[in-house]
Parts: structure tokens; sequence; C-alpha cells
């Protein structure tokens, strides 16, 4: 393939570990990432932890020193978006006014944080949290100690932002219209326990509650209207309410586009030479039999790698079971498993869930397609080895802590 080049849109994490795995698989032509932001390519997750936080700093984001794309001869251009795709051509173009020629190009353009709609969102003070502009915005305000936040939004953004400022020594109240926190990623059983976590450090959780709009003095929020008709105070307010896959340049193309860009297990879109990864992409998953848009770190990171070494011609099938993890005050979690199977199933709990160290399963017909385990650890490769083996477990097993989990691995394997 020598003298090609393989185009990346996109500079995150998804877009940076693609041009590793082309690397990795053998591809010697040119590759180039056309990063819309003014950085070098950067992973999210301690956007809303360690760096939010402040226990870390801005080298925690980086996904490879700068001189590994030198050394890996990767072409990043900073700051410089696309503005128009044509695969017929296989041409991509740029906003100043370049155009690229590809052999195949990957889109890996992730998605946006939704926005406040509703009046006051264009007031000082309102925040998402995405990029790591957002973070550093959020951080400086939040570092002080002493500030009132009100988050919109009881999701995993919400609540992991609602812990940092808590860390300050800020005052925070959670309003959401579901009952229970985080229930639709991890069911009223487990997001009950990060409820009593919050309410345990101070947080206040207005649950089953709507918001009529932001309101502000002079151009700066001021406070958070209910639809009860209360207004609470707040410096500062983070708006929590999800993100949209940035679709717009695949559509643009005439690209399929159902809840992200359509892929196959290999990561092909419906346009010749052109693939998708990441959280912009609904991929096909062999395992579900269904198509799976996965907005989550480990996603893109392994993801990414494999759709790089299918962009260098390797064939292959993304099959990984979904991951992600949180740290929220003292407790740390990891989940594995297939959301969508796990989804209106009661957990089965194994260890202490007032003490918050347990492991919780999710079982379907019997058999195990989803696990979280939270403050206990090396236990994830033995969650993800259940889910794998496809096996019936009884239930009264899995929650028995006197059975150690490797001999239920190893009677599922059986």
């Amino acid at each position: 393939m020598k003298g090609e080049r393989l185009v990346i849109v996109g500079g995150g994490l998804a877009g940076a570990r693609a041009a590793e795995g082309a690397r990795q698989a053998g591809y010697t032509g040119q590759i180039t990432i056309v990063a819309g932001e003014d950085a070098m390519p950067y992973i999210r997750p301690p956007l809303s932890k360690e760096f939010l936080t402040g226990a870390a700093e801005r080298d925690v984001v980086d996904v490879h020193p700068a001189e590994w794309y030198a050394d890996e001869r990767v072409e990043v251009l900073r700051g410089v978006r696309a503005t128009g795709l044509d695969p017929a051509a296989h041409r991509l173009g740029l906003a100043d006014g370049r155009r690229l020629e590809y052999s195949r190009l990957l889109l890996a353009t992730g998605a946006s944080a939704r926005r406040w709609r509703a009046p006051g969102g264009e007031l000082a003070g309102v925040h998402v949290l995405r990029t790591f502009a957002d973070s550093v915005a959020l951080r400086d305000g939040l570092s002080g100690g002493g500030r009132r936040m009100v988050a919109i939004g009881a999701g995993w953004i919400g609540l992991e932002a609602t812990a940092a400022a808590r860390g300050y020594g800020d005052e925070v109240t959670v309003v959401a219209p579901e009952a229970v926190p985080l229930a639709a990623a991890v069911g009223t059983a487990v997001g009950g326990v990060f409820a009593e976590l919050h309410r345990a450090h101070g947080v206040e959780l207005r649950m089953s509650t709507g918001v009529v709009g932001i309101r502000g003095a002079e151009g700066r929020a001021t406070g958070v209207e209910l639809d009860t008709g209360e207004i609470v105070p707040a410096d500062l307010v983070l708006v929590g309410i999800g993100a949209a896959p940035e679709t717009g340049l695949a559509e643009a193309a005439g690209l399929e586009v159902q809840n992200g860009i359509v892929a196959d297990a290999s990561f092909r879109t419906s346009a010749d030479d052109v693939y998708a990864v990441g959280d912009v992409a609904s991929v096909y998953h062999p395992v579900l039999q269904a198509h799976l848009r996965t907005e989550h770190w480990a996603n893109a990171e392994n993801a990414g790698r494999a759709a790089g070494r299918a962009l260098a011609g390797e064939s292959l099938e993304y099959a990984e079971i979904p991951y992600f993890y949180t740290d929220q005050y003292d407790l740390g979690m990891e989940y594995s498993g297939y959301a969508t199977l796990a989804d209106r199933v009661d957990p089965v709990f194994r260890g202490d869930r007032a003490a918050r160290e347990f492991i919780a399963f999710w079982q379907r017909d019997g058999r195990v397609v989803a696990g979280m385990n939270v403050n206990v650890w090396d236990v994830n490769d033995a969650v993800q080895r259940l889910i794998r083996s496809g096996a019936r477990i009884d239930p009264a097993r899995l929650a028995d802590p006197a059975v150690p989990l490797d001999e239920l691995v190893a009677e599922a394997s059986a």
C-alpha cells in the first residue's frame, strides 16, 4: 500500500489509536489526522475525573507524546475542520480550502455535548463538559471552593463533575427527571447506590424534577428554575444531558446514518473505502447481531486500533465486550457487558451493597450478559469470561462470595 494515503477525520482517542493500529498492521503509506480542535489527540475520561479534580495536569490527557507522531510519520492537521466529503472522488475538503485525496478514510468525528436550548443557555457560568477547554473552564470555576453548582442531569458526566465539585468544597444540587440517578445506564437498584453515595457526601438530589430554564442577571447565571416553580441559586450550571454523534459530514456525503454512522463489523460504511469508529459509529456487533453505538473510552481505545488495522487492509470482525468505568469520591467501578440485554433486568448482587463493595451481575435466560464491580478489584477479566462463555449459571452461586469467581469461570468454560 506504499504511496497511498489514509485520512482520519477526528483528533480524539479513536483517531489516534487508528493511526497506531494501521502502523502496527504494517501500513507504510501516508497517514493524516484531521483534528478539528487546535490540540494533539487527547482522551476524555480525565476531563471529568482526575484533571477536573485537580489530581492531574494537562499531560494526563495526551494519547501520545508529540514526538510519537513524528516518529511514526503521522501528520496531524490541528485546528482544521473537514467541510465536505466526496466518496466517489475519494476527496476530503477542509475549511482552509485544501483538498485531501485518500485511498481509505476513517470518520472518527465523535460526539458533541447537548446544549441547553431553553431560556438561559447563553448565559455566562453555564457549562457543558466535553472538550479540554470545557474542563479547564469548569475546573477554574469550581477550584476555589465555596461556589454553588447546579448539575442538570444525573448521568455519568453530571455525577463525576458533582464529585469533583464537592471535593473542592462547593455546594451541589443535581436536578433530573428520572427517579434514580443512572437508571437508564445501570438500572434503579445500582443507581440507588450512587444516589446514596452522593447524599452521603452532602449533595442535594432533586429527582423526578424538570427544569424550566436557567435564570440570570447581567449576563451571568444566577439560578435554575424548576418545574415546581422553585429557583435553585447557582453560581455555575453544568448541563449534562447527553451527547449527539457528529454525523453532519457523513449525512452530507450520503452515507447511511441511523443513531450514528452505520458500519459493519469491520467498520465499513455504506460508501466505498469510508470507515467509521468511536462515538460517532453504529457498528454491527456479531454477538448481539445488531448495531451498537458506544460512547465510552474503551470503545475508542480498542475499536480505534482495530479500525486502523482494517484501514491497513486486515480482515477482521470487531466483537469486544463494551466496558466503561467511573471514579466518584472513594468509589471506583468497572462495568463490562451488553446494556441492551441487561435493560430491565434485576441484578444479582455479590458482596456488601451498604458498604459499596460488591459485584452486580445481570442475567438473561440464566446467562451473564453484564457485570459491574464496585470497589472490588482484579475481577473484571473473570466477569468478561463469564459473559463470553454464554453458560447458564445458578444465580445463587453467583451471589455467594464463598464460591470463587474462578470456579464459576472454569465451570462455565467446561
